[in-house]
């Protein structure tokens, strides 16, 4: 499913990863932990390949980054799901339309976008919102809607960075099960967070990145 190798990356001022490894299998959920600034977005974005490495290699639903092209990036993309702290909504566009703007770009028929977006409205609870407008909708909703967009083309993969970042505890809890659900279905998730007590929630993989350059894999202690 995907596998880093030897990955370095660095900015021009900062050191970010150096021999970074994982591996990560089919319908596995990691909590990807780490204090702010030591490269958790930036792992994200060498996933779904915004950002290449320097050395090694990232290989993701058999596409890898040494042999990548830019016309594969958007087949590439299409196998993963991506999950914004910040929603990423179309404010001018309701919830229905924000969905299938997605579809249409990606090529889908149209007589199959009323039924993938009502499908995926329908995962997340919020068949009842699609008429609404972004402005009409709690931070909890918003990020249902965020959560419904990344699997309407059903992933293999589901990033999601920061969730539940601005959010209450429960709403927090509520995009967990969500997220959850979708897991138990064989979608693999990688769950970006620096809030340790949503870790504690579920017994999950974590993995840790820690000095800005390795990853470190923690056994969950259960209670």
């Amino acid at each position: 499913m995907l596998t880093f190798s030897n990955v370095e990356f660095n900015y021009t001022t900062q050191p970010v990863f150096s021999s970074l490894n994982l591996h990560v299998e089919p319908g596995d959920f990691i909590f990807l932990i780490g204090k702010s600034g030591v490269g958790k977005t930036t792992f994200l974005q060498l996933i779904y390949m915004n950002l290449l490495p320097q050395g090694g290699y990232v290989e993701v639903a058999g596409y890898n980054s040494e042999t990548v092209k830019s016309k594969d990036l958007p087949f590439l993309r299409r196998k993963i799901g991506v999950v914004f702290q910040d929603f990423k909504l179309l404010e001018d566009r309701n919830v229905f339309e924000n969905l299938a703007f997605v579809l249409r770009v990606t090529g889908t028929p149209s007589r199959l976008v009323k039924r993938k977006v009502i499908h995926a409205l329908s995962d997340v609870g919020l068949s009842n919102k699609q008429n609404n407008m972004p402005h009409q909708l709690s931070g909890g909703e918003k990020q249902r809607v965020a959560i419904a967009r990344a699997i309407l083309n059903d992933p293999a993969l589901i990033l999601a960075d920061e969730p539940t970042g601005n959010l209450d505890p429960e709403t927090s809890d509520e995009i967990l099960e969500i997220i959850k659900k979708i897991n138990s279905r064989g979608t693999s998730v990688i769950f970006a967070t620096h809030n340790y007590e949503i870790v504690k929630k579920i017994d999950a993989r974590i993995i840790k990145l820690t000095d800005g350059k390795a990853v470190k894999v923690i056994l969950k202690k259960k209670s």
